[in-house]
């Protein structure tokens, strides 16, 4: 990581409006909070939120541990994106898999990317690489599940982040 350009991440799941802007904001949150000069965003692999704002329920979920969606807006994950980007974290292993599809056709187009793609949860040991659950469909249990799995994938995230700034 360098210390001059801000270290770029973006969080990526299915519609931009539940788990990737969720993600987005908790791992700013972290990375403010250790002072780490980290630039997060979040997108989506579909177009169906284009330009809408968060999940009402991740709002109000998000709102009550001191992180503020309200101004986020759905954008569809981009071919360039693979260039811009340092870090693109998948929540799920569908999303992971229509990520390296868009990755693919972004190498048929640039050759060389920088993006590096993973699982949010890829260094949250207690969350074993498994997927930052979709409440979309579920009740305020699932909001809550996704702050508290987000909370712990930021955490790990940031350690990561902080460990190879030493280098």
């Amino acid at each position: 990581m360098s210390s001059q350009q801000p270290y770029k991440v973006l969080c990526v799941c299915l519609g931009n409006i539940c788990r990737s802007p969720t993600a987005e904001a908790v791992l700013r949150h972290f990375c403010q909070q250790h002072q780490l000069n980290v630039h997060v965003d979040s997108a989506g692999t579909a177009a169906y939120h284009i330009g809408e704002a968060p999940d009402s329920r991740s709002q109000q979920h998000a709102r009550q541990r001191g992180y503020d969606l309200s101004v986020l807006r759905a954008r569809q994950l981009s071919l360039n994106d693979f260039l811009d980007f340092d870090l693109i974290l998948a929540m799920d292993e569908q999303n992971l898999k229509n990520i390296q599809k868009i990755e693919y056709h972004a190498q048929q187009q640039f050759v060389q990317l920088r993006a590096q793609v993973c699982m949010m949860t890829e260094h949250a040991t207690e969350l074993q690489r498994q997927a930052i659950a979709d409440p979309y469909y579920g009740g305020a249990k699932g909001f809550e599940r996704v702050l508290d799995q987000c909370e712990i994938a930021s955490q790990a995230w940031v350690n990561v982040f902080k460990s190879s700034q030493k280098q």
